[in-house]
């Protein structure tokens, strides 16, 4: 891993996933590590994010090394029209690694192939998530001791959902069945389910959350995504469309989790929070130690 980008989840194969789960596991139980001294990472975020960006420069913080960057296009030279194209050709030469977010789907791999220095993509559009991801996978991981043969429930927004498109390429590594309930404006595209049906995978497609969440090992709750949509009026039809109540998780499996990669609008009701399967914000703060194996492991210190 060492000096390669994390543009997709498919960069990586599923023993360097659980490599990485091993090294998270580690920062876990000792966060401060200051191995990072003298190294700089830029972040580069043309889109806003809240838990994606705080977990990144704490995860430097904490190894010791040190954050330049923006967290919106306004405090940069992309108000003056600068392209991406010289934006990355600058700052790769000011850091050691660059963390990038940015609304348009190809963005990541495109920067990857112009810059000098390891490129970590931290959301392009609707398209991939590949950190976001390796958090789940932890979180999955530590909740249920096992990533394979698992029955996971994707809720939600599964067409512009570029973490459900991520974790699906990679839970598919681990022999998992998937439930997918969306509306059908919402539904996972074709092109997953042709991969699951590839590698010879179940999958089942409904419009109700209430029923047969007896069987689900993690249901994963997504938001309908305001900014994905070009018409208003769509969004207004379907933004409260799944909605998880305490009372729905009455009889399901004892090792249950609800996990969100957040934020949440109103998917997930507030009584949820007390009940011991939700999981969402022990999830968010795993993404820390997750992006802490990450960047040690693409810059050779793990």
């Amino acid at each position: 891993m060492k000096n390669k980008s994390l543009v997709s989840i498919t960069d990586y194969s599923k023993n360097e996933y659980l490599k990485i789960i091993s090294i998270a596991d580690e920062f876990e139980k000792q966060s401060v590590q200051p191995i990072m001294q003298g190294k700089v990472v830029a972040n580069l975020f043309f889109e806003p994010s809240t838990r994606t960006r705080l977990s990144f420069e704490s995860a430097v913080n904490r190894l010791g090394g040190r954050v330049i960057g923006f967290s919106d296009t306004l405090s940069s030279s992309v108000t003056k029209g600068e392209t991406l194209y010289d934006t990355i050709k600058i700052v790769s030469s000011y850091c050691d690694l660059i963390v990038m977010r940015h609304p348009l789907e190809g963005s990541a791999r495109f920067a990857s192939e112009l810059t000098t220095v390891p490129l970590i993509n931290a959301g392009d559009g609707a398209n991939q998530h590949p950190t976001q991801t390796l958090l789940d996978l932890y979180s999955i991981y530590k909740t249920q001791g096992t990533l394979e043969n698992l029955t996971v429930f994707i809720v939600g927004d599964l067409k512009y959902g570029r973490t459900v498109h991520s974790l699906l390429m990679a839970l598919s590594q681990f022999k998992t069945t998937f439930h997918f309930i969306s509306p059908d404006e919402l539904k996972m595209p074709d092109e997953y389910k042709f991969y699951l049906h590839r590698l010879g995978l179940d999958y089942y497609e409904r419009k109700e959350l209430a029923s047969g969440v007896e069987k689900a090992d993690i249901i994963y709750m997504t938001r309908v995504q305001k900014e994905r949509f070009s018409d208003p009026i769509e969004y207004e039809k379907t933004k409260n469309a799944y909605v998880l109540r305490n009372k729905m998780l009455a009889g399901t499996k004892d090792n249950l989790k609800v996990l969100h990669p957040l934020p949440r609008v109103s998917e997930i009701e507030q009584d949820v929070d007390l009940n011991p399967k939700a999981y969402y914000f022990e999830q968010a703060r795993n993404g820390v130690y997750v992006r802490q194996a990450i960047i040690s492991a693409i810059l050779g210190l793990k």
